[in-house]
């Protein structure tokens, strides 16, 4: 099952709400791009990769529920459900990505509004079989950095779920696991809003990879104690020198690994990297609503008392010094990154 699907016979987009997960499976329709933005916006949908694809479907679904009667009035319909998708999640660049690749495309097309609107819906059926496949190239490629024993700490949620399929930094791991190589998989909760818990180790049971779930706070311990070889997560955004956004916690994560000489490896595809960003400090850092931290409970009663404050960055920036190999699909990336990414998208030649 797709995390990302298309419905032909509605033409409707449909989507996995992750907020349900692991209690209840359930896919919801969705046929208009305004209620597409609220699902990014709610989470419902959630992943770079994933994100990106949906972006690109919702501008189908604006293509075919517009009512322009020439192609300029739908071109300028499209320009504007892009730039409000864009802002729905400003910090994912993925987002920007395929509306860019989306807009352009429709661009391409006569001057017919039905074979514009087929464009654009062919464009995003294109994209979505381009994650799965670009996820396994890139799975492949990680999961040679993966040796057999080895316990990896994974940072919030990485898998199918984060993607149309397959997944990034966990994808790597479901590899190395297919491969036959005896991992173990250290799973941070990721608060406030706890992908790990809910999300990755729900894939991971899926998968029969062998899991345990670990407080955010604890990985130092694991890491100082030697029972942990190696750091996995995705990225948001990686900035032109290496910079990496990705789910808070990853900074905090990234120094405890580099002061016990262990690993970081940040998977994600090409679609990630902006090259247009020169570091991480200019990525903008996306702050959500207080309440998924004051809202938090144990036991059914409310962790924070009443009248609390909180600040919800989303995002923080691990600075690429603390980064070991930053892995596409186009094959695994060293420092010095500012060179070698470049290179490794293509616009240095080897």
């Amino acid at each position: 099952m797709r995390t990302v699907d298309w419905d032909y016979q509605n033409q409707s987009l449909l989507l996995i709400d992750q907020r349900l997960l692991p209690g209840e499976l359930r896919v919801a329709a969705y046929s208009d791009y305004h209620e597409v933005i609220n699902a990014i916006q709610e989470m419902v949908v959630r992943g770079a990769p994933a994100i990106g694809v949906t972006a690109a479907f919702a501008l189908a679904l604006a293509a075919y529920r517009s009512s322009a009667s020439h192609t300029t009035e739908m071109l300028r319909n499209l320009s504007i459900a892009g730039d409000e998708l864009i802002a729905a999640r400003p910090t994912a660049v993925n987002l920007k990505w395929a509306v860019a690749r989306v807009l352009a495309k429709a661009h391409e097309a006569p001057g017919d509004l039905d074979q514009l609107r087929k464009l654009v819906l062919e464009e995003a059926l294109r994209m979505a079989d381009e994650d799965v496949a670009i996820n396994q190239r890139m799975a492949r490629h990680a999961a040679e950095l993966i040796a057999d024993g080895d316990t990896i700490i994974h940072h919030c949620n990485t898998g199918a779920l984060a993607a149309v399929d397959w997944g990034t930094a966990l994808g790597a791991i479901r590899m190395a696991h297919q491969q036959g190589k005896r991992i173990h998989v250290l799973v941070d909760e990721t608060r406030p809003r706890l992908q790990g818990v809910r999300l990755t180790a729900w894939e991971l049971q899926q998968y029969g990879i062998s899991f345990d779930i670990i407080p955010d706070n604890a990985a130092g311990y694991y890491l100082s104690s030697g029972q942990a070889h190696k750091v996995f997560f995705g990225a948001d955004r990686v900035a032109a020198n290496g910079d990496v956004a990705n789910k808070i916690g990853t900074y905090m994560l990234a120094l405890a690994a580099q002061d016990n000489q262990v690993p970081v490896y940040c998977v994600a595809p090409t679609s990630t990297i902006d090259l247009s960003t020169a570091m991480g400090t200019l990525i903008p850092i996306e702050e959500r609503p207080p309440n998924e931290v004051l809202n938090i409970q144990v036991d059914g009663k409310s962790v924070a008392p009443t009248g609390c404050t909180a600040r919800n960055p989303a995002f923080d920036i691990t600075p690429n010094r603390l980064i070991s190999a930053i892995v596409t699909e186009k094959g695994v990336v060293y420092p010095p990154y500012p060179e070698n990414l470049a290179r490794n998208i293509g616009l240095i030649e080897s």
